[in-house]
């Protein structure tokens, strides 16, 4: 079984014909509406499922056969366009206690009820035995429910992997995911007959329908059941937790790895991980990626990197015993802690991005071992918010990810100046500075859209709205504002530009093949696991040449002038950053990464202090051009931009580059690979120094320790190697026969 391992973070699911589930690039976006629009237009689906439910009990009561009928069709007819279409509000109906099981109990006990008043005492004997068989049906729904739970505990293992083989566990694929995941189509679909059948016999007063039908439901149900319990047996039973994690205790044997990254957080956050993945990938040596949440694992972006997702605290001590050195750490989250317990490791937070914003010096930084900045003012910042990192474990790297930034190369190129507005989100503190979408995002862009040599591209943060919703409005307002512009401009359509949207078409097609992972619509961690399995040689640089090629199509496909609104993984900030002449953002780690390419940039500042106290709290901004709240410098600015003699910054922004950057030579990738290696030396000396204790106090565990000591001469070794030489990975090759030497306790058929 193969696929692309690689799920690309951000895209949607979409199933083909033939039952697989992929993910894919979004279409260009549609001219957004406000939440209010979106909210009453989702209003009459759950509003006429509620009225169908007192419709059908009025008819229960009456009785009145039509309105029965009526009512029952409506309702099932309203529970379709929310599972196919609202699946939000099906989620608020069940937190609310009133799921689908729920619903579609009382719609049957309504219909039975108005069955018993349609005529005399006579028809409760009639239709006794169909109460029963309904009641038969909701039982083996229920104990199909409780099997389905036993059978996905069953299928959640202790460790879940990405880029590894794991064909030694003889892993099978999942089950069907209506018998397995969705309790609510399962209901709604085998109590269809049934449910067919009560209203056929309300209309026909002929019981042998309702039997029928109930029949039919209990067959379903019954199959459904026995397919479960299949699934129980030893022979299809998914491999045991010590089975599991003695396959893994083997792995880590087999690839050796040496340095890695850790990672925790939300289903928005994976961007933070994201980041670093070229950068570990260019160490060489032996990486790894250590996650904690489960659906993390398809979030990160495609890479050779193996990734394994160890969600219980008792397991990820299993770590300790491994060649693992060094971990870095892209950002803080409670589950940090749980790995910096463990003491033959050491660890570097290495952030997701550097700003002047408290957030950048928190003071969990000092929990670790090191924290690596990119340049003279993130130490500086340290040492002013004095929150407890000590100086000597400040490490310039510079940011390995700028290295292959386009520097600025003269004046705008064409008729139109190209601004990147890339404001950042609210953040957690209410502060009115941290983004200036609120006060001043509709001022800025109707000032860029004003200007008719002007191409903005508007790149909002992934998390823009998620705290304060008046930013996520003014979002919606300023896409409003794009759109609208776009239809009055119209673009400038090259000559070539339909071959121009082909290219386009055949890159995408090339790149979702390299860095799409496809599965089965009912596929689980599992079932994933088994796909993803170790990479194809050479995929990485294949993923690379792809990447840069959609790119060059991407820009190139687009019609001269028009404006894009980009929030899509695809096209990268940093690619955002090469077709750009001017950035405006907010005090956010975007300026600091655009100042590598040397261009001008603004600041708008919402913070209600005045410029001088503006760009003395924010070092970044220094170098900028200060936007007021009403946009009124942005004219002025843009001339700057044309005319070169204008720009009276260019000076400062290479100071400030400089300052907050660091020095370009040596390349930042190369003092980032120093940084790993003095660290895993340091790692390595721990542990022999650890193992060397241990055994002579502790006489009685000196056999035990003695493996300690020489995984430390190993890891000393291993720590020589990882930056000066480019140690390659291990083969597919390698990977299964690392898998072949597994043994597992129990044989598996």
């Amino acid at each position: 079984m193969t696929a692309q391992p690689g799920r690309r973070e951000g895209g949607t699911p979409r199933t083909d014909a033939r039952g697989t589930r992929a993910y894919r690039l979004e279409p260009p976006a549609m001219p957004p509406t406000s939440r209010a629009r979106r909210s009453l237009a989702q209003l009459p689906a759950p509003v006429l499922l509620t009225a169908s439910f007192a419709a059908q009990a009025a008819g229960a009561v009456l009785p009145h056969v039509p309105l029965l009928v009526g009512s029952v069709a409506v309702g099932l007819a309203m529970e379709g366009v929310l599972y196919r279409w609202q699946r939000g509000v099906v989620t608020a109906f069940a937190r609310v206690r009133a799921d689908v099981a729920l619903r579609q109990v009382l719609r049957d006990l309504l219909l039975v009820t108005g069955l018993l008043r349609l005529d005399d005492e006579q028809q409760y004997t009639r239709y006794l035995p169909l109460v029963y068989g309904l009641l038969f049906f909701y039982g083996l729904h229920f104990a199909s429910h409780a099997l389905a739970i036993l059978v996905r505990r069953g299928r959640a293992l202790p460790v879940v992997t990405r880029n590894v083989d794991a064909s030694a566990l003889g892993l099978r694929p999942a089950p069907p995911a209506l018998l397995l995941r969705r309790p609510g189509h399962r209901v709604l679909l085998l109590g269809l007959p049934a449910t067919t059948g009560l209203l056929a016999t309300a209309g026909t007063g002929a019981p042998a329908a309702a039997a029928a039908g109930i029949a039919v439901s209990i067959g379903c149900a019954a199959a459904g059941l026995g397919e479960l319990l299949l699934w129980l047996l030893p022979g299809r039973r998914p491999p045991g937790e010590q089975e599991v994690l003695e396959w893994f205790d083997s792995w880590l044997a087999r690839y050796r790895p040496t340095v890695g990254m850790y990672f925790s957080g939300g289903a928005s956050s994976a961007y933070q991980a994201n980041m670093w993945l070229e950068p570990l990938a260019g160490l060489g040596g032996r990486p790894v990626i250590v996650l904690r949440e489960r659906f993390m694992v398809q979030r990160i972006a495609a890479t050779d990197i193996p990734i394994v997702c160890i969600p219980k605290v008792a397991h990820l001590m299993r770590l300790e015993h491994s060649t693992l050195q060094v971990l870095i750490h892209p950002a803080n989250s409670g589950k940090t802690s749980h790995i910096l317990r463990i003491p033959t490791l050491k660890h570097a937070f290495v952030n997701h991005g550097e700003s002047d914003k408290l957030s950048s010096c928190n003071p969990y930084a000092k929990a670790y071992d090191q924290v690596w900045v990119a340049g003279p003012e993130a130490r500086a910042r340290y040492a002013l918010a004095d929150v407890g990192v000590d100086d000597k474990d400040v490490v310039e790297i510079g940011r390995p990810q700028l290295d292959a930034i386009r520097p600025l190369a003269g004046p705008p190129a064409g008729s139109f100046v190209t601004v990147l507005y890339a404001p950042t989100w609210e953040g957690w503190d209410g502060n009115p500075g941290n983004t200036s979408l609120v006060l001043a995002g509709e001022n800025v862009v109707r000032a860029l859209l004003a200007d008719p040599g002007v191409r903005l591209l508007y790149k909002p943060h992934p998390m823009t709205g998620s705290v304060d919703p008046r930013a996520g409005a003014a979002n919606e307002r300023i896409q409003a504002l794009i759109h609208a512009a776009n239809a009055e401009r119209g673009g400038e359509r090259h000559p070539g530009h339909e071959a121009a949207g082909a290219a386009l078409a055949r890159r995408t097609e090339e790149l979702d093949r390299v860095t799409t992972s496809v599965f089965r619509r009912a596929a689980d961690d599992l079932e994933r696991m088994l796909v993803q399995g170790a990479p194809e040689p050479g995929r990485a640089a294949a993923v690379d040449a792809a990447t840069a090629a959609w790119e060059a199509a991407y820009w190139a496909s687009l019609p001269a002038g028009l404006h894009q609104v980009v929030t899509d993984a695809r096209p990268a900030l940093y690619s955002c950053f090469d077709q750009a002449d001017l950035l405006i953002s907010d005090v956010s780690s975007v300026i600091s990464d655009y100042l590598a390419s040397g261009k001008p940039y603004a600041v708008a500042n919402t913070s209600g202090l005045a410029e001088d106290a503006f760009r003395e709290a924010f070092p970044t901004v220094r170098a900028a051009t200060v936007l007021t709240e009403d946009a009124s410098q942005v004219p002025e600015l843009l001339r700057s931009v044309r005319d070169p003699g204008r720009d009276a910054l260019a000076g400062a922004r290479a100071e400030l580059k400089l300052r907050l950057l660091g020095p370009s030579d040596p390349p930042s990738a190369v003092r980032f690979a120093a940084a790993v290696r003095a660290l895993c030396e340091e790692a390595a000396a721990h542990r022999a120094r650890m193992a060397r204790r241990t055994a002579s106090t502790v006489p009685g565990q000196a056999g035990a320790r003695e493996q300690t000591a020489v995984r430390g001469q190993a890891a000393a070794q291993e720590a020589a190697e990882i930056p000066g030489q480019q140690v390659s990975p291990p083969t597919a090759k390698d990977a299964q026969t690392g898998a072949q030497s597994f043994r597992p306790g129990r044989r598996r058929p």
